[in-house]
């Protein structure tokens, strides 16, 4: 078995995987409906929209397949990505490079594979759309070629989804799309028994940088505010903009103490902005800290509820004491 290559750009074309917010994402029918219609078209049992992480590869759909990722080191997709065209492999066991891969020479028992790499909006191979059979077969130009229109249609998908659930100003998740990543994190807390936390941000005295200094300004110190969040933490935490001078982290596997030294070096880094920023104004927050009790928060939009109602109690004490 021959482990597929590292491609030459593997730390900005997994920058860009992870900065879809895809990975791990609850299955959804229009990439399911893909996987369907390709299954269909070529008349194959399985069919996958496959995402290569740094060590994994993660199914985004996938019909006719059980499990939902393997190990990197397996992948027949690892070495798709490293193609511009579809890669065929008509007959695993007389391929080298796959001959004696536990996929082929056990469950699912592949034989056939092809693979049509999809690219982000940037331009990076992210994984492939495949088709997959247990029995040897041919795979022609037009077959090839209406494996590439499908890919396209995964890609115009995955582009949708990510305007759908990003801030277009700050880069981060929208409120629809810290939702749904948030949620999908906290079901995993719950079933791992993990600890979780939530932070709810505002900015304090927004309207007044926006009146004395205009609303390019105030654009540009929502900018760097979310800058500071995504510097700060965790690469696993889901970091949003829920509208408005709103923010919100999640993180996961977090609390207790953890959450509270956390939050203090973010604020240590919003101190050293203020130091050096030279803006004419100081970015402020107040910020509401809760963790996940599973006894209260059945749901991420409990934990908002409860960190929310936190927050405005901070800010509405330091009205009051000013």
């Amino acid at each position: 078995m021959k482990i597929a290559d590292i491609p030459v750009n593997e730390q900005a074309r997994v920058a860009d995987l992870h900065g879809l917010q895809i990975l791990d994402t609850p299955p959804e029918e229009r990439f399911d409906r893909l996987t369907r219609l390709a299954r269909r078209l070529f008349s194959v049992p399985m069919a996958v929209v496959s995402l290569v992480d740094t060590k994994r590869q993660w199914f985004k759909a996938h019909a006719g397949v059980d499990t939902c990722e393997t190990g990197r080191d397996v992948s027949f997709c690892a070495h798709a990505i490293l193609r511009d065209d579809v890669m065929v492999v008509p007959n695993a066991l007389e391929d080298d490079r796959f001959k004696d891969n536990p996929l082929v020479t056990g469950d699912p028992f592949i034989r056939f594979y092809a693979g049509c790499p999809i690219r982000s909006p940037h331009g990076h191979k992210l994984g492939t759309l495949c088709v997959l059979d247990t029995i040897p077969r041919q795979f022609d130009a037009d077959d090839q070629a209406l494996l590439s229109d499908l890919a396209r249609m995964v890609e115009q998908e995955m582009a949708a989804v990510h305007l759908a659930t990003m801030d277009e100003l700050t880069k981060l998740s929208n409120r629809r799309g810290f939702e749904s990543l948030s949620q999908h994190a906290l079901n995993m807390c719950k079933r791992l028994a993990r600890p979780a936390s939530l932070l709810y941000f505002d900015l304090d005295l927004f309207k007044q940088i926006n009146d004395r200094f205009g609303h390019a300004e105030g654009d540009h110190a929502l900018v760097t505010f979310s800058t500071i969040l995504a510097a700060n933490f965790r690469e696993s935490d889901v970091i949003g903009r829920l509208g408005g001078d709103e923010f919100a982290v999640f993180l996961t596997n977090t609390g207790g103490q953890e959450t509270a030294t956390v939050l203090g070096h973010f604020e240590q880094a919003i101190e050293r902005h203020n130091q050096t920023g030279k803006r004419g104004y100081d970015l402020l927050y107040s910020v509401g800290a809760i963790e996940y009790d599973p006894a209260s928060h059945d749901t991420i939009g409990d934990l908002m509820n409860s960190a929310d109602a936190l927050m405005y109690q901070q800010k509405k004490r330091r009205r009051e004491a000013s």
